[in-house]
């Protein structure tokens, strides 16, 4: 949460939500003055809704969004100080999802100086975004290509997820003996 920069009383939108956790977090967060928008698809809200609902009962202040990925944003949010994408980004790239269209949705939704923050497994390099669904991870420089090319500048870079050792050759689904590299991009609008 500290690399995000998350304060109280920001506004904060969290794509690919699923059950709720990091949203949780990040309204715990943004505290009572905030506010935090917990996208998923149809499909996933309907899967996860026995754990996500639990989660707005206890946070007022978390708000629950249904919509496609490629159009996340809701017509009445705008002015965000924070959008997140928490390893699932990858999971897009084998999924009928234009990212290129929701990388520019989020980037015109935030604020001027806002900002993007995504987190994945690390692929190796020349995979790009071909083992998306096999192995469940994505080539940072890949990621970093798609989201750059909605106008976003990458500011910082966390490597507090960092495993060198892992090979990138495994999924990221069956946990070895490894822990999984993983990187954390933040950009700013």
């Amino acid at each position: 949460m500290a690399f995000t920069g998350v304060k109280t009383g920001m506004k904060v939108m969290d794509l690919v939500s699923s059950a709720g956790y990091s949203a949780e977090l990040l309204a715990r967060s943004v505290g009572p003055t905030g506010t935090v928008y917990a996208v998923n698809a149809k499909e996933t809200a309907d899967r996860v809704k026995d754990r996500f609902e639990p989660r707005m009962e206890k946070v007022k202040n978390l708000v629950s969004v249904v919509r496609k990925c490629d159009d996340p944003i809701p017509p009445e949010v705008s002015n965000l100080d924070l959008v997140t994408i928490y390893f699932s980004y990858h999971d897009l790239t084998y999924m009928e999802v234009d990212r290129a269209a929701m990388n520019k949705k989020v980037f015109a939704a935030l604020k001027p100086g806002g900002f993007y923050v995504v987190a994945d497994h690390s692929a190796k390099p020349g995979d790009g975004i071909a083992v998306g669904k096999t192995l469940h991870r994505i080539e940072e420089s890949a990621l970093r290509k798609e989201v750059e090319a909605a106008g976003f500048k990458l500011v910082a870079e966390g490597d507090f997820l960092r495993h060198p050792e892992d090979t990138r050759e495994t999924t990221t689904t069956r946990p070895g003996p490894t822990p999984n590299d993983e990187f954390v991009l933040k950009f700013q609008q």
